[in-house]
């Protein structure tokens, strides 16, 4: 996963990003495309705290439209340092009202839920919305 703003913590995130990801183009916003198999194509979102998750430093990031809402959702868990033995959940909402599949691609969530470019996604650690 990559930030859009600059930061200290960016080499973390890199860390988590999968190889192959273009770091170059993670200012770019949709390209208009809707093939999900485009590699220079990203989608940028908003990441907001609710109910009583820890806040970000970081909230505006970007990732290529193929990946999954699943993918955001660990690499939360793995940036926030839940404790997996604890089974910690994270609930991740779309327009503070529902939680997407996890198998679904941040592509067809941004086509369908994003506004002005930007998709704008809600994480919690208990059920919030929905």
């Amino acid at each position: 996963m990559s930030a859009v703003e600059g930061d200290e913590n960016e080499s973390s995130a890199n860390a988590l990003n999968s190889a192959g990801n273009n770091e170059d183009n993670t200012g770019s916003a949709r390209s208009g495309a809707t093939n999900d198999s485009e590699d220079g194509s990203k989608v940028v979102f908003l990441l907001k705290a609710a109910g009583g998750a820890p806040i970000l430093k970081k909230k505006k990031w970007a990732l290529p439209r193929a990946r999954t809402m699943g993918h955001i959702v660990e690499f939360l868990k793995k940036y926030m340092k839940l404790d997996a033995q604890q089974q910690q959940q994270l609930f991740l909402y779309v327009n503070q009202s529902f939680a997407p599949a996890l198998d679904t691609t941040i592509g067809s969530v941004n086509d369908c839920f994003s506004s002005e470019g930007t998709l704008v996604l809600h994480y919690a650690l208990t059920q919030a919305w929905g």
